[in-house]
Order: C-alpha cells, then sequence, then structure tokens
C-alpha cells in the first residue's frame, strides 16, 4: 500500500514539472481547463498528497495557480511573437490620414466631374513623389488641373492638355531625386532675386520687380523732353504737309509749298470777290459739312458723307449765305517765327500742346481762340482772339465759338504772337493734331513740332489722316468732340499731350 502511494506521488510531481515547461504548449492549453496541483512544500507529508484527479481547488487557489501559470510560461512567449512581427518603417505620404481634395461639382460643365477627378487624383500620385510635403503636392496638383481645365473648351480637348500635363509631371518626378527628409528640414529659404540670379547672384547687382511689369519713368521735364525727340517732323515733313516757312526774300513774310486756288473751300466752286472781300455775286454756298466716308456693301465699296449718308454728287445737306475761303494759304505777311532761347540746366527747351479755334471772315480763316497746355496737361494760356475782317460764318458747329463769346473780346492777333514767342523757343516742342493749320491761324513759323497725324498715320496714306477723336478712342478708350455745342480747344490740346505719353510708352515696351 506505502509502495501504490509513493507511485502516485512520483507520477503527480512529474506532471507538474512538464506543465511548467514552456515548450510544452499543448499542456498550457490543458492547464487553463484544468489546474495543476501546486508544488508541494518540505514540511507535506506523503501522506496528506492527493492524486490531481481525485482533488478539487478553492476558488483563490485557482486564480493564483493560473496568474502563476501566465507569467511563468504564456508572457514570455507572447511577447517574442509580437517582436518577430512587427516591422519598423517611416509613413509614406500616401499613408498619411489628410483627405485629398475633391473637385466641386459645377453645374453645366464642360467636363464630366468624374473625368476631372480622376485626372487630379493621378496628379496628386505623381506631385507627392518629389512634392516636400503633402500640402504642397496637393496644391500643385490642383493647381495643374485648373489650368486644364481653363485651356480646354470640349471634352476631348481637356484629355488631350490632361494627359500631356501628365507626363510632363512624370518626367519632372524621374529627373528629380526625391528629397532626403533631413536636407527638407534643414534647407534655407531662397528668394526670387537669387533663384534668377542662379551661381552669380551672391556677385551680381540686379533689380527684380516683384509686380512683373518694368517700372516706368515719369515722362515729366527733361525726360520728357528727351523721349520726344524720335518724334520730330523732318524738314521735309514740315514741306510736304504744308506748314509755313520763313520766307528767304523778306522777313516776315512765310511761304506755303503746297498752296491752294482760290476757290470756296466748302463746296469747292469757284466765286469772286471785290477789293473789300465781298463776293460779288449774291450766291448760296450748299455744302456737305461731313467728310467722305468709305464703307463696304454687298458687291463692293461705298462711298457716303457723314453728315448725311448721302452718296457723292448728292446735293449738299447745308445752306450757308455765301462762299467762303481759307485765306490763310493766301495771306503771307504778318508771321513770325521762334528764336532760339538758353536752355536750362537739365537741357529742357519745354514741351507744350496748343489747339485753335478759327472762323469764317471776308479774308477766310481767321483766329477765335488759342488754348496752350503744358507737360503737366495745365492750361497755361486760353483766350478769345477778335478777328481783324467781319466774320461771315463762326463756325460754332467745330469752333464752339459764339458771338457773344467775340463781343467783349479786345485781344488781337498781334497780342497773341507775342504772348506766345515770351513763352516759346525755337527750341521748345509744339504738340497738336494737324498742327499746320494751327500755325497758320496763328501766323507763327515753329520747327520743332510733334503731329498727332503724323505719329499715328491713316492705314491708306496721305492726303489720308485720322481724326483725333478716333484717335482717342481706339488708344486711351476715351471719347471727345462729343459736345453738340461744338469742340474745346483745351480738350484737344489735353488729348494730343495724352496721346504722346502713351505712344512713349507703348514704344518703350517694344525695346524692351
Amino acid at each position: 500500500m506505502a509502495q501504490q502511494q509513493a507511485a502516485q506521488l512520483s507520477a503527480s510531481v512529474k506532471a507538474s514539472s512538464q506543465s511548467s515547461n514552456p515548450g510544452f504548449s499543448g499542456e498550457r492549453k490543458r492547464i487553463a481547463h484544468r489546474p495543476s496541483p501546486q508544488t508541494t512544500s518540505s514540511k507535506t507529508s506523503p501522506a496528506d498528497v492527493k492524486p490531481a484527479a481525485s482533488r478539487v481547488l478553492s476558488p483563490s487557489q485557482t486564480h493564483q495557480t493560473v496568474k502563476a501559470q501566465t507569467t511563468a510560461g504564456i508572457l514570455p512567449k507572447t511577447m517574442s511573437t509580437v517582436m518577430q512581427r512587427r516591422v519598423a518603417h517611416t509613413p509614406t505620404m500616401k499613408s498619411s490620414s489628410m483627405k485629398r481634395p475633391i473637385i466641386p461639382i459645377e453645374f453645366g460643365a464642360k467636363v464630366p466631374n468624374n473625368i476631372r477627378q480622376r485626372y487630379l487624383n493621378a496628379f496628386i500620385d505623381e506631385c507627392v513623389k518629389f512634392c516636400s510635403s503633402e500640402d504642397v503636392a496637393f496644391q500643385m496638383a490642383l493647381d495643374e488641373e485648373k489650368l486644364v481645365y481653363e485651356r480646354s473648351s470640349s471634352k476631348n480637348i481637356y484629355l488631350n492638355v490632361a494627359v500631356n500635363t501628365l507626363k510632363k509631371l512624370r518626367s519632372k518626378c524621374s529627373s528629380s531625386p526625391s528629397p532626403d527628409p533631413g536636407l527638407v528640414a534643414n534647407r534655407r529659404a531662397q528668394s526670387h532675386e537669387e533663384v534668377l540670379g542662379g551661381r552669380l547672384a551672391a556677385t551680381t547687382s540686379f533689380t527684380v520687380n516683384r509686380m512683373g511689369k518694368q517700372q516706368e519713368e515719369k515722362l515729366i521735364g527733361a525726360t520728357l523732353y528727351r523721349k520726344l525727340q524720335a518724334y520730330l517732323m523732318t524738314e521735309e515733313q514740315l514741306q510736304e504737309h504744308g506748314y509755313p516757312r520763313a520766307s528767304p526774300e523778306a522777313a516776315g513774310k512765310a511761304i506755303v509749298s503746297n498752296s491752294f486756288n482760290k476757290i470756296c473751300c466748302r463746296c469747292g466752286a469757284e466765286y469772286k470777290i471785290n477789293v473789300s472781300g465781298n463776293c460779288i455775286r449774291k450766291e448760296e454756298c450748299i455744302f456737305h459739312w461731313g467728310r467722305l466716308r468709305r464703307h463696304k456693301v454687298a458687291g463692293g465699296w461705298e462711298t457716303n458723307y457723314s453728315c448725311c449718308a448721302a452718296a457723292v454728287g448728292a446735293p449738299g445737306c447745308q445752306v450757308c449765305k455765301q462762299h467762303v475761303q481759307d485765306g490763310r494759304k493766301e495771306s503771307f505777311d504778318g508771321y513770325v517765327t521762334t528764336f532760339s532761347k538758353a536752355l536750362s540746366p537739365d537741357g529742357n527747351g519745354g514741351v507744350f500742346a496748343l489747339d485753335c479755334e478759327m472762323c469764317y471772315t471776308k479774308q477766310g480763316l481767321e483766329l477765335t481762340r488759342v488754348t496752350v497746355i503744358d507737360s503737366e496737361l495745365k492750361v497755361i494760356y486760353d483766350t478769345f482772339v477778335k478777328p481783324e475782317s467781319k466774320v461771315v460764318d463762326y463756325n460754332t458747329r467745330f469752333s464752339g465759338v459764339t458771338e457773344e463769346d467775340l463781343e467783349s473780346t479786345t485781344i488781337t492777333l498781334r497780342d497773341v504772337q507775342a504772348v506766345l514767342l515770351s513763352m516759346f523757343s525755337a527750341e521748345s516742342i509744339l504738340i497738336g493734331h494737324s498742327l499746320e493749320s494751327d500755325l497758320l491761324a496763328l501766323k507763327l513759323i515753329h520747327s520743332s513740332v510733334v503731329d498727332t497725324a503724323i505719329v499715328f498715320p491713316h492705314r491708306l496714306g496721305l492726303p489720308y489722316k485720322r481724326a483725333l477723336r478716333n484717335l482717342m478712342s481706339d488708344h486711351l478708350k476715351r471719347i471727345i468732340q462729343d459736345n453738340v455745342e461744338g469742340h474745346d480747344s483745351s480738350e484737344d490740346a489735353s488729348a494730343c499731350m495724352e496721346l504722346m505719353f502713351w505712344k512713349i510708352k507703348e514704344d518703350a515696351k517694344v525695346k524692351r
């Protein structure tokens, strides 16, 4: 009997030692369901040890047994398993939690939204390969897709442009090495000037306009005077366009190369006058006050008068009491010539724009108003002028001068000439539109002339000239001479000056 109890005790101890071995995983699973007996102390007698099958443990004893087995066997194996499966890696931008941008749905879009979103995702996939951050990649992809969409007028064009853009991004990705995170973090910010300057930026002095435009020189004073030298008329041009030139035969006389016959300057009819300048025969002057204009019609071209749209040869639409002449080109006495004066230290001889208004008298067209402005568009001289002869037609439709304006005027042409000779010098630049007409009325001989009718020539060439109001409308987008009461000489003079400002700036753009 004692031998039988000793054998059972030996078998129980052997089973307990095998269950505590970490290598026996099958036995560990059975232990979790059927706890094994605790290791006996030295005071336990063989008689007190019961077989494992016949013993029943209390709840507290069961808890201690499971805890001991977990610490001894399960934990070491669990830790070794986790360490073997864990892989250390750096997160990529594709695996980040940032949400990709979405193309907003647009009503009536020319390209379906799903196609745009597909190519946007493709752009993002390429951009993240070479951009330093995900935000930069998203923004670059959005910009590229927006540019493709704006350049496309249809779905097919969008697909072609998008494919080309995708190729461009792929080539950029292949040509640029992947940035090192440490280098990207330590990279110093570069300015726009350094990028443009390249390797020589540190030793080269240069200026970059951040607005994207060249800094424009202010057209005032000596700068404007120097710029306008390129637009001065030559002596041949002055003679060709009928400017008064000094007569070599006698002082105070002028010559005009292309003088006209004594005919009515409005209707073109010949008429006779007596010694006092009155018409011998009383006959009405029937004329068209508008100019001839050509316009294209079905089968060819038509030429009509701008005043009444009548065809060439139709009777005139305006009736006046008598014929008139342009006596400016027949009376060459009483002319004055500007003379040289000492220039200012900066070499500025002065820049002025002038315009005159005339009326018809017995002697022809005579001066009734003169206006002079400076380079700052300020009126420095403006006065009505009393004609020497009796007024036949005040020409209010164009001059804006009425009989009331000249009633109390005492300024004569000689007074105006005296003021202009003190104001101008031979080196001063005078600007005007068909300025030969104004100089003939002023009886002033001057050579430094800028004529906007020559600077902005007609596409058909001479004798055609563009109207001042058309030049202002085309180039400066402004309407002038729209007053039914006639022209304003200060407005016309300012328009000529502003046109030259515009011309100088436009020509400077071409030379850059």
